[in-house]
C-alpha cells in the first residue's frame, strides 16, 4: 500500500520547497495534483524539459516519489471546442508522466452534472482518442466522481469504468464525496462490495452530509440553486463511516494507493498532514 500527500494546502510555496515539505511532515510519496506552475486546471501544462530535470534532482534529494499524476481537463464538457483542446492537453500530460517514469495518472470524469448525456458522448469521444496512448506509453488510468460532474454517484463511475472495459483503468473513491456517490444515504459497505476490486485509490478527508437536517443543513438561495458542496476536512471533523472504511479495506487487503486529500486548513496545513499521516498509518497499518 502506497500512502501520499495531496499538497493542494501548499500550492503558494515553489515545487522546490514543496517537495521538501512533503520529506520535511514523513510522507515518501507525493501526489502531483494541479498548479499554476505545473499542470494547472484546465490549462495546457507549464512543463518543458529543464523543469522535468529538475524535479527529478529535487524528488531524488529529498527521498519523495510521485505516487500519481492527477491532471483536470474539460474532456466531458458540452463545448466540443474546449473538449478537443482538453485532449491536447491530456496528451501533453501523458507525455510529461512519460518522462517523469510516472506510471500511474489520476482525474474526475468532469463535465457538467446539467447535460449528462452529453458530456458521456464528449468524454467517450475523448476516451477513444486518449485510450491508444494510454495503452502505448503503459500508463495507467484512475478515474473518480465529483460533485457536480456528469457523473457524482459511485454506482454511476464503476458502471462507466467496466463500460471502458480495460483492465488498467480503476476507480478512485473519494471519502469526501461519500454523501454524493449514494445521495447522502452514506451506505460505505454497500459502495465499497459495488466497487469490488476496482477499487484502487482511496483519498480521504471527512465531510458533512449535505442531505442532512431533513435538507435543511446547508441553506441556499434561491432554494433550487445549481449547487453542490462539500468539505475536505480531517478525519473525525466531518461524519463519514471512517470506521467501516477501516474495515472494509482491512477485510480486502487492500494494496492500492490511498491519499491524505485535506484542504480545509491552510492556516494549520502542517499540523494537519501529520495529524493525517500519523491517523492513516495507525488505522491501515502502513
Amino acid at each position: 500500500m502506497i500512502l501520499s500527500l495531496d499538497p493542494a494546502m501548499y500550492r503558494d510555496m515553489p515545487l522546490k520547497d514543496v517537495i521538501n515539505k512533503t520529506a520535511e511532515l514523513g510522507y515518501e510519496y507525493i501526489e502531483l495534483s494541479p498548479r499554476d506552475d505545473f499542470c494547472p486546471f484546465y490549462k495546457y501544462p507549464r512543463v518543458d524539459k529543464a523543469l522535468i530535470k529538475n524535479m527529478k534532482r529535487w524528488m531524488s534529494d529529498a527521498g519523495v516519489k510521485i505516487s500519481n499524476l492527477l491532471p483536470l481537463h474539460y474532456w466531458a464538457g458540452p463545448d466540443e471546442l474546449r473538449r478537443q483542446a482538453a485532449v491536447l492537453n491530456w496528451k501533453r500530460c501523458i507525455q510529461i508522466a512519460v518522462d517523469m517514469d510516472i506510471e500511474l495518472m489520476s482525474s474526475e470524469f468532469n463535465g457538467i452534472k446539467p447535460q449528462p448525456a452529453i458530456c458521456e458522448e464528449g468524454f467517450i469521444r475523448s476516451m477513444e482518442e486518449l485510450l491508444p496512448i494510454f495503452e502505448r506509453e503503459g500508463v495507467k488510468l484512475n478515474l473518480q466522481a465529483h460533485p457536480y460532474d456528469f457523473i457524482e454517484t459511485n454506482q454511476g463511475a464503476v458502471d462507466m469504468i467496466r463500460a471502458l472495459d480495460k483492465d488498467w483503468i480503476k476507480l478512485v473513491y473519494s471519502t469526501a464525496h461519500t454523501f454524493y456517490y449514494d445521495d447522502g444515504k452514506g451506505d460505505i459497505a454497500q459502495m465499497f462490495d459495488y466497487a469490488g476490486d476496482l477499487l484502487q485509490h482511496v483519498l480521504f478527508a471527512d465531510t458533512f452530509n449535505h442531505k442532512g437536517g431533513q435538507g435543511l443543513r446547508y441553506i441556499m438561495n434561491p432554494p433550487e440553486t445549481d449547487a453542490t458542496i462539500h468539505q475536505h476536512l480531517n478525519l473525525g471533523e466531518g461524519e463519514v463511516d471512517f470506521t467501516t472504511i477501516f474495515r472494509k479495506l482491512k477485510k480486502a487487503k487492500f494494496d492500492g494507493l490511498v491519499t491524505s486529500s485535506v484542504f480545509a486548513w491552510v492556516e494549520k496545513r502542517d499540523e494537519c498532514s501529520t495529524k493525517m499521516l500519523r491517523q492513516l498509518r495507525e488505522e491501515l497499518g502502513i
